[in-house]
């Protein structure tokens, strides 16, 4: 695909890998159009990415949004859905595992009512990350709900095409998610990321950078690409 001239849809657009994937499809010349629940919180964006609001839990405000945007070519969803329970399982507030899998509903919804109004050569993209195939400690809803959005693309490619689907996994990325600063961010980032191959955290660019392969390689579908620094193979 040519992005030049696409119109984009970049859900969690607004901040981290979201905000960087519609940064460089603006650069490569698509119209994009970042989407948040709450675009007053945006980060750093800069002129020519149109800002729109909406919850992806929200159906029908969904159906609204894509409605007024479409026609467009190219559909990306980063939004988390809400926050992730973490810790051990058998300890685990059974409400807060079940609440984690916001982020499985709200994939599944962009895609649901969002497919039908790309071409037959557009494309969409989700965000995944590496606890799905690899669990660590205190991951059990993180690596559930990622495992559920892997299954999700690989069930829905054939029913898609020719549209396509793909997934990018990332492994620990340096994003506003974490709010610590100063040198108690850099201790986190240190100690969860020792053990990779590529012993620090990714930034959000380098995931986009994924994304962006996805949507230009015509010829892959139902696949994930992994940025992890390794994550798989420590």
């Amino acid at each position: 695909m040519n992005v030049a001239g696409k119109k984009a849809l970049v859900f969690g657009g607004t901040s981290g890998i979201g905000l960087a994937a519609a940064k460089q499809l603006k650069d490569l010349g698509a119209h994009v159009i970042a989407i948040s629940r709450d675009p007053g919180k945006a980060g750093d964006i800069p002129d020519g990415i149109e800002l729109k609001a909406c919850d992806v839990l929200d159906r029908e405000a969904l159906q609204n949004l894509f409605e007024e945007c479409a026609p467009y070519d190219i559909l990306i969803s980063a939004a988390t859905g809400g926050a992730r329970a973490i810790g051990p399982f058998l300890d685990m507030d059974m409400d807060g595992y079940q609440a984690s899998f916001a982020k499985l509903w709200g994939y599944a919804n962009v895609v649901r009512y969002g497919a039908g109004h790309l071409p037959d050569d557009g494309t969409i993209v989700l965000v995944s990350g590496a606890p799905a195939r690899k669990t660590r400690p205190g991951q059990v809803a993180i690596g559930s709900v990622g495992g559920a959005v892997e299954a999700l693309v690989r069930a829905i490619a054939g029913e898609l095409a020719p549209r396509r689907i793909n997934l990018v996994s990332p492994g620990q990325i340096d994003t506003p998610m974490v709010a610590l600063q100063g040198d108690e961010r850099k201790a986190f980032y240190r100690k969860t990321t020792e053990g990779n191959i590529i012993p620090r955290p990714g930034t959000a660019e380098e995931v986009a950078m994924g994304i962006i392969f996805m949507v230009q390689n015509d010829f892959v579908t139902g696949t994930t690409i992994d940025v992890d620094g390794g994550w798989l193979l420590s």
